[in-house]
């Protein structure tokens, strides 16, 4: 009997490499622009500014990461982030005794929300869209039940521990360095973490290892959730007076930094240091594009493109296309000869 040894695939950090330096990139060119055609974009209050809703974003981006590396996609991000935000913005009706205790009620609406579209997803095996849309609405029910839609103010331990700023840095920073590094860690660092990517890369070949593949599954979408309150509540302290749909512009760029990242939308390998970076790149774009005066409208196609472009530059054999074009040219030269 002849043994056959079958090389392993290693995991490669070029596609990780390759992710980070794409975004840094991306990143210093738009700083370049804007001290060139928005200085104001660039300027000290500026990133200040930015960087609270850039390390609110880089949250809700590592929770849409972990349901894009099971081939999911996560629509209900605007309802769960909006009811972390209305639950401790109107349970403790400014007390910061009852902050605590609001936080706990959001925390079990986020597992509920998690543990449905595990079920739904996981177990049922509904569409993802259809699954989160479903759940999307139900929070936003929940919502209007609570909010009435009228926004209020939080308490001010809460503007403090999110709004405050340590060593000249935003705290909010603090929270997403923390959020990528326990991310980071349980992913690439631990067994359970790289059987989860395993059965995000190939589902067929999970199952025959033995891979609980519809626990992975449904289990990103609760770990999302868990992301996405840190996200609300966290933007609820930064806005001081937060309105009921604020999570609603955070469903695109949760997406578009997860692609720009490298994440495949196919699932498999995640990337968090380079979502957390895309991150920062499509805040900054986002200062960018406001300080030259466009319209709203402007800045969601701006966002989109981003994410287009993203897409191609991860998906498309760049290679092939070369040479197909040198092809073309070669054959349209030797015609000339002709």
């Amino acid at each position: 009997m002849t043994n056959t040894t079958v090389a392993a695939k290693k995991p490669s950090l070029f596609a990780m490499q390759k992710g980070v330096a794409t975004v840094l990139l991306a990143l210093v060119a738009i700083v370049i622009l804007g001290y060139l055609l928005a200085p104001s974009s660039i300027s000290t209050g500026a990133i200040l500014g930015m960087l609270p809703f850039a390390a609110v974003l880089a949250i809700v981006g590592l929770g849409q990461m972990l349901v894009v590396q099971q081939g999911g996609i996560d629509l209900s991000v605007p309802g769960a982030m909006s009811l972390a935000i209305v639950i401790v913005s109107h349970y403790p009706t400014g007390e910061d005794s009852l902050v605590l205790p609001a936080i706990g009620i959001a925390f079990l609406w986020a597992l509920g929300a998690g543990l449905v579209n595990a079920f739904l997803i996981g177990y049922i095996n509904l569409n993802p869209i259809i699954a989160t849309l479903g759940t999307n609405a139900l929070l936003f029910g929940a919502i209007l039940g609570i909010s009435g839609g009228t926004p209020r103010a939080t308490a001010q331990i809460l503007r403090t521990v999110a709004g405050d700023r340590t060593f000249g840095v935003p705290n909010t920073v603090y929270f997403a360095v923390v959020a990528l590094i326990v991310v980071s860690v349980i992913v690439k660092k631990t067994v359970a973490g790289r059987r989860f990517e395993a059965a995000g890369a190939s589902r067929p070949a999970a199952f025959v290892v033995g891979l609980n593949v519809k626990a992975f599954n449904g289990m990103s979408y609760v770990w999302a959730q868990m992301l996405y309150l840190l996200a609300g509540v966290l933007l609820a302290g930064v806005t001081s007076q937060p309105t009921a749909y604020m999570g609603n512009t955070y469903l695109l760029p949760s997406v578009a930094v997860v692609v720009l990242g490298g994440t495949s939308l196919l699932g498999g390998r995640g990337f968090p240091l380079a979502t957390v970076l895309a991150a920062l790149f499509l805040r900054q774009l986002d200062q960018f594009v406001l300080a030259l005066g466009v319209p709203y409208a402007v800045r969601t196609l701006v966002q989109a493109a981003a994410f287009v472009i993203g897409v191609a530059i991860y998906t498309i054999d760049w290679a092939e296309v070369r040479r197909r074009f040198q092809s073309v040219n070669r054959s349209s030269s030797g015609k000339e000869h002709s």
